[in-house]
């Protein structure tokens, strides 16, 4: 399995913050939408990442008043990204050495879709289930 297979299941929206935005809208971004990563965006260029780990985090370490400081002071810079191509093991080795949740597939430098655990998870559970039912109606036929 790819993750052009997990897009095309789960379509290619990517929800995305500007750097300069307050850490309050993207919090309250993250909660309407219930997601837990945006990414952050100048046009169509990515200059980061932000989840709810990093927002944790900055707000235990400098308090609340860390919600009116920008995107940028805060985001994570530095951001591991896929191919639409990469098989689903590659990725969960990517996200487990990495100990991170969300992983933006690029193609041509262009961001094509966003990709969760959670996103994963389902579709793995959606290839075992079909796998058991392929072997229910081998049985019965047999």
């Amino acid at each position: 399995m790819t993750v052009k297979a997990i897009l095309g299941s789960k379509g290619s929206q990517v929800i995305a913050v500007k750097p300069d935005d307050k850490l309050s809208t993207a919090v309250k971004l993250l909660a309407e939408r219930r997601i837990g990563a945006v990414l952050v965006m100048t046009d169509r260029h990515m200059d980061g990442i932000l989840s709810e780990r990093d927002i944790v985090r900055v707000l235990h370490e400098r308090g609340a008043a860390v919600l009116d400081e920008p995107v940028s002071a805060v985001m994570t810079r530095k951001v591991i990204t896929c191919r639409s191509a990469d098989t689903v093991s590659a990725i969960m080795e990517k996200m487990t050495a990495g100990k991170f949740r969300h992983l933006p597939v690029v193609e041509n430098d262009i961001v094509i879709g966003l990709i969760s655990i959670g996103d994963i998870v389902k579709q793995r559970v959606q290839e075992y289930e079909n796998e058991q039912e392929a072997l229910r109606d081998y049985i019965k036929t047999a």
